[in-house]
């Protein structure tokens, strides 16, 4: 089979488009034959390996895991001999941010794992991005107790995480500030945001408006530039280390000073999320944000896209075609 392959950190020229043999699934894994798969800000973050920290989890020296790819959409065409959960035939999307193996023509993954059927009236191409931004969005959501009636900000509201949270944040039923550039305005409006910010005609920190938590969906600002327009109690969260990488040593000790703090949670998926997040786009509460798609041949240019940072919303790679 075909996959994207990586033996060495570095930049994306790195990743390479081979041969390999296809998986045989374990007793409790399903075989799934992969349609679409993504590029984003995770795969992009283990393959550079540009924060050491990473390597802890990928691999010291170099990956562990070969193939890359995180999220994933296709159909069942094998079963272990334990699996109760799923057919084949079945069709199938979901998230694996411990093997990976996404980006290749044949994956494997534990039938208990973060893996769903897909929902009904919608195309591989729309399942595949569903997981990866969310499930950043909505731990983040959970960990700061967002709810009815509180006032939210959200910087970088166009990319796969910032458009999931302002759709998560609006169906949790707080009030939405969203910042973004002047194309997208009325992107971010129609997902439900209550208030957009072009932040090239507006600084959004100088802001009168004071919010419950600032989410900051790309890391392109700070706790300190944004503790005056966060409440007495407010919440400055990122998605990044931050300058020095200070976001998680301040949300070490801010919780500890009183007062407007700094969250910084670890990441978690499960397959209750993803079933969740299945729902939400079943009832058209959530739909995720397709910027382009590439082949999985041009993944290397795909990858160098992404890493502009101007993507919005998500980039799909195909890897078969389903005839």
């Amino acid at each position: 089979m075909k996959a994207i392959i990586q033996t060495r950190y570095g930049p994306p020229e790195v990743l390479q488009l081979k041969e390999v043999p296809k998986p045989t699934p374990k007793d409790n894994e399903v075989l799934i034959k992969v349609y679409t798969t993504t590029v984003n800000r995770t795969v992009c973050g283990f393959r550079s390996a540009e924060y050491f920290i990473s390597r802890f989890f990928s691999g010291l020296l170099k990956p562990n895991n070969q193939i890359r790819g995180n999220e994933f959409a296709g159909v069942i065409e094998g079963l272990g001999k334990d699996v109760k959960s799923f057919k084949p035939g079945d069709k199938v999307f979901g998230y694996n941010d411990t093997t990976l193996g996404a980006h290749a023509e044949y994956m494997t993954i534990a039938e208990d794992a973060s893996i769903t059927t897909m929902p009904e009236s919608i195309t591989y191409e729309e399942a595949a991005p569903i997981t990866e931004g969310a499930h950043y969005a909505l731990c983040d959501i959970r960990a700061a107790n967002i709810k009815r009636g509180q006032k939210v900000l959200i910087n970088g509201a166009t990319g796969a995480i910032g458009s999931a949270a302002v759709q998560l944040i609006t169906w949790f039923g707080a009030e939405v500030t969203a910042v973004c550039n002047t194309k997208n305005v009325a992107l971010v409006k129609s997902l439900g945001a209550h208030e957009v910010i072009d932040y090239t005609q507006q600084d959004f920190t100088k802001l009168n408006t004071q919010f419950d938590v600032v989410f900051d969906a790309v890391g392109k600002s700070s706790f300190g530039k944004c503790k005056p327009i966060l409440k007495k109690k407010g919440i400055y969260m990122s998605t990044e280390l931050g300058y020095l990488s200070q976001n998680p040593f301040l949300a070490l000790i801010t919780p500890w000073l009183g007062g407007k703090k700094v969250l910084f949670p670890i990441p978690t998926i499960s397959k209750k999320d993803i079933e969740f997040l299945k729902e939400l786009v079943e009832t058209k509460k959530f739909k995720p944000v397709i910027d382009r798609s590439y082949p999985l041949e041009e993944t290397i240019e795909a990858t160098r896209y992404v890493e502009t940072r101007q993507k919005t919303g998500n980039v799909v790679i195909t890897v078969s075609h389903n005839n």
